[in-house]
C-alpha cells in the first residue's frame, strides 16, 4: 500500500473530496503553490500513525515536510503562512486582516448549519441519495467491490445525517436556512461579477474559510450544487477558480493580483458583511451567554481543562442547549464553543487596533451594524491546545475598542 507520509517538499493531507474542511485546506494548499498528496482517513496509516498523535478520529489533518502533525482547518493555514511567509494569504494590513478573519469564522462556523441542511435535510438528501452512498464509500472503504463500498457509506451516513437536529437543523428550521443562503448566494454573486476574490484580487483566508461550505456540500453535492450552479453562477466560477492555482484571472484584466491598497475594503463586500452580522449575531450572544454561564457554575475549573460539558475530547463539544430567535424561527441547538474561540480571534485583533485603522473599522462596523457582536465579551479565553479546546487563564475577554460591554 502507498506509503502516506510526506516526501520531499511534499505535504500529505488527510481529507476527503466529501469533507467540508478538507476543501478549505486543500484550495489554501493550491492557491500556496505548495505540492501535496491527499488520503482518506480510511487508510491504515491514518489510524497507525495520526490518530494517536491528534487524539481524535477527525480530518483534515495535514503532515508537513518537517514532520509536524497540524489539525484543524484555520489553525492548518495560519502555522503555514507564519512559516511560509511568501505569496502571503492573510492580509498584512489591519482593517482587511480583519474583515479575512471575521468571513473565515463565519462561513467556517455558522455556515455549517446551511452545508448540511442541503447534504441531510429533505428534500434535498433524497435527491442526492445514492451520490452520498458513494462518497462517504469512498471515505470508509478500501477496495473495488462496489457494494461493500456502498454498504460502508449507508452506515456512514447513518451517524452524519444524524447530527443535523444538533445544529437547530430541524424541519421549522429549514425555511430561515434557506432564506439565508439564497440571500448570500445572491450578494456573493454580485460580488464577484466585480472581482475575483472576497477582498480584491488575491485569495485570502476569507475565501478559503468560504471554501469549506461552499465547495463540498454546497458546491458538490448534486442537489445544492444546481442550486449555485443556476442561481449563482459567478458563485460557482469562484469554486472553480479556487482550485486552480493561477491567481490572475483573465476574467478581470483590470483587478491586479493583490490585495485593495490603502488597508480598503471592497464596496461589493459591505452587503455581504451586513447580512452576516444581520444572522450570525443572535448565534454569536446565545454561545456567549451559555459559555458565561459555564464558566460562572464551574469557577474552580483551571487553565487548561476541557471545553466541553462531559469531559471528553470531541471534535465538536458543547457544554449545553442554546436557544434565540432568528428569521422569524425558534432556534434550539447544541451551543458551539468552537464558534466563539474561532469569533473571539477576530475580537482579538480589533481590540488591538489603533490610530486610523481603529476609526476605519469602527467606521465599518457600524456601517455594516455589527456593534452588537463586537462587544460579545467572555469571561474566559478559549484556547486551542493538544488539538483540543481548554480554558485560557482567568483573565476575562474584554469588548472590541469603542464598544460598550
Amino acid at each position: 500500500m502507498t506509503d502516506t507520509r510526506p516526501n520531499g517538499p511534499t505535504y500529505t493531507l488527510w481529507g476527503g473530496a466529501l469533507s467540508l474542511y478538507s476543501g478549505k485546506v486543500r484550495s489554501y494548499l493550491i492557491k500556496k503553490g505548495l505540492p501535496y498528496r491527499e488520503f482518506y482517513a480510511s487508510h491504515p496509516d491514518f489510524n497507525a500513525r495520526i490518530r494517536p498523535i491528534v487524539g481524535l478520529g477527525v480530518t483534515p489533518v495535514v503532515e508537513t515536510p518537517e514532520g509536524d502533525v497540524l489539525q484543524d482547518s484555520t489553525e492548518i493555514i495560519t502555522a503555514l503562512e507564519a512559516r511560509l511567509p511568501e505569496h502571503p494569504m492573510i492580509p498584512a494590513t489591519p482593517v482587511q486582516r480583519l474583515v479575512a478573519t471575521l468571513l473565515d469564522a463565519y462561513a467556517t462556523e455558522h455556515l455549517l448549519l446551511a452545508a448540511m441542511h442541503y447534504r441531510w435535510g429533505e428534500p434535498h438528501v433524497s435527491a442526492q441519495r445514492d451520490f452520498l452512498v458513494a462518497e462517504f464509500g469512498r471515505a470508509s472503504y478500501i477496495g473495488v467491490d462496489r457494494n461493500e463500498r456502498n454498504a460502508a457509506g449507508a452506515r456512514m451516513m447513518a451517524y452524519f445525517s444524524a447530527t443535523l437536529p444538533n445544529l437547530g437543523g430541524i424541519p421549522e428550521t429549514a425555511p430561515a436556512i434557506e432564506s439565508e443562503y439564497l440571500e448570500l448566494l445572491e450578494l456573493l454573486d454580485q460580488h464577484f461579477q466585480h472581482l475575483p476574490y472576497l477582498l480584491g484580487g488575491h485569495p485570502s483566508i476569507a475565501d478559503f474559510g468560504f471554501m469549506a461550505p461552499l465547495f463540498a456540500h454546497l458546491g458538490r453535492d448534486p442537489a445544492p450544487a444546481s442550486i449555485m450552479a443556476l442561481r449563482a453562477p459567478n458563485v460557482m466560477r469562484w469554486k472553480e477558480r479556487m482550485n486552480l492555482a493561477v491567481i490572475e484571472d483573465a476574467e478581470y484584466p483590470s483587478i491586479p493580483a493583490s490585495y485593495p491598497a490603502d488597508d480598503a475594503i471592497p464596496p461589493t463586500l459591505l452587503p455581504i458583511l451586513k447580512l452576516i452580522f444581520s444572522d450570525w449575531t443572535p448565534e454569536l450572544k446565545a454561545n456567549a451567554e451559555c459559555f458565561n454561564a459555564w464558566v460562572r457554575a464551574n469557577p474552580d475549573k483551571e487553565p487548561g481543562q476541557l471545553v466541553c460539558q462531559d469531559g471528553k475530547r470531541r471534535v465538536h463539544p458543547t457544554i449545553g442547549p442554546i436557544a434565540y430567535a432568528w428569521r422569524n424561527v425558534a432556534m434550539r441547538r447544541a451551543s458551539a464553543p468552537q464558534t466563539l474561540w474561532h469569533f473571539s480571534q477576530a475580537l482579538d485583533q480589533a481590540r488591538a487596533l489603533n490610530g486610523i485603522a481603529r476609526e476605519r473599522f469602527d467606521e465599518l462596523i457600524a456601517h455594516v451594524e455589527g456593534q452588537d457582536a463586537m462587544a460579545i465579551t467572555l469571561k474566559r479565553p478559549i484556547v486551542r491546545r493538544n488539538h483540543v479546546l481548554v480554558l485560557g487563564d482567568e483573565t476575562p475577554m474584554q469588548a472590541a475598542p469603542g464598544k460598550p460591554t
